[in-house]
């Protein structure tokens, strides 16, 4: 019985396909050419997309689970050093030419709960760090502060260089940036600084550390994508197996159909052609880890509505034991039938 709903699952995601290319999710035409590589083009979003010659019909964002992932995103950039310093072009507007210049200098981490960040590199007298995210997270300038102090720190080793002597140590500048393709919506770029995160912001403070947010969902930051075909391929990846995902096949079967399609189409076609069982197994395993953080924000969700409900206890017990010892009975009784009553009682006793 399975089986045969198996079966009849994946024939509907199969003719769910054809459906698409009779739509035009498979005409031939092709408008643009980018020298050899055919490009992209893109019509509104309720337009025709174009994937290396091929259109999809685009339906607009549709709610699935994640499948940007962080290990294909740093193992794209990692195995290609020429592709690294494209996306470092693409980013400041520089023509280097000689990827031997880039000193990659990232922190590794063998466990993926343990901060790591995922591409660190220094050129030209800058320490990039590069971090890709599939959720919003306002906390990133901190942890790139973090980064960054292990990043010198490791410099300043390397250079046996003492932080006590007078002679100054010269130290890269860094720039942060986040590469950033959840499903929740985000602007083109945005700045996070560190100084968003402080109690008091009525003064100006010592420290700052801002962070460039670019988002990387296809269909956005067009200019950065035609300037670093490996981002611009990795973003279509990214959108081909949400669509697949969307059809409802299981998270393998529809992954593997993803890279069956990327691979036919020219799509990252060189490292799905040489690394395609490492690539399906990142995706595999990075939904183990999105499990995993789902499950410990759920948790620590559950224990922090827990710990609130035990805190507002207390205090109401405590506010009833002070109307009980100052003989005001009444106030206790409204205040156990009135909220807005209540919370003037908790503040009159500063509760």
């Amino acid at each position: 019985m399975k089986r045969m709903q198996k079966a009849q699952k994946k024939q509907a995601a199969q003719n769910s396909l054809k459906s698409k290319e009779r739509r035009g999710f498979g005409k031939e035409a092709v408008l643009e050419r980018r020298g050899s590589r055919e490009g992209v083009l893109i019509r509104g979003t309720a337009g025709i997309r174009r994937f290396a010659g091929r259109y999809i019909k685009w339906t607009g964002c549709r709610k699935v689970r994640h499948s940007a992932k962080d290990r294909l995103f740093r193992f794209l950039f990692d195995k290609d050093r020429e592709a690294l310093l494209q996306l470092y072009n693409a980013l400041n507007g520089t023509d280097y030419r000689d990827a031997s210049a880039l000193q990659v200098v990232t922190i590794e981490s063998a466990v993926y709960v343990v901060m790591k960040n995922d591409l660190a590199f220094i050129l030209a007298g800058t320490l990039n760090l590069y971090e890709h995210q599939s959720t919003c997270n306002s906390n990133m300038p901190v942890r790139f502060l973090i980064y960054l102090a292990e990043e010198y720190q490791k410099l300043i080793e390397q250079a046996e260089s003492s932080l006590y002597g007078t002679r100054q140590i010269p130290l890269p500048a860094p720039q942060c940036v986040v590469f950033y393709n959840g499903e929740k919506h985000a602007p083109e770029e945005e700045i996070l600084r560190l100084s968003d995160a402080f109690i008091n912001r009525d003064r100006e403070a010592d420290v700052e550390l801002k962070v460039r947010m670019l988002n990387i969902n296809y269909g956005h930051n067009c200019e950065l994508m035609d300037r670093c075909h490996v981002l611009e391929e990795y973003a279509q990846f990214v959108e081909v197996s949400r669509q697949y995902m969307a059809d409802g096949l299981a998270v393998k079967e529809a992954l593997e159909q993803a890279i069956q399609y990327c691979m036919e189409h020219g799509i990252l076609y060189e490292t799905l052609r040489n690394y395609r069982a490492e690539v399906l197994g990142m995706l595999l395993e990075e939904f183990d880890v999105d499990k995993y953080e789902r499950t410990i924000r759920k948790e620590g969700k559950e224990e922090g509505i827990e710990h609130g409900l035990e805190l507002g206890v207390e205090r109401s017990n405590h506010l009833a034991r002070i109307l009980i010892e100052q003989n005001r009975v009444e106030d206790l009784k409204r205040a156990a039938f009135d909220p807005a009553y209540q919370k003037e009682l908790f503040r009159e006793f500063d509760l």
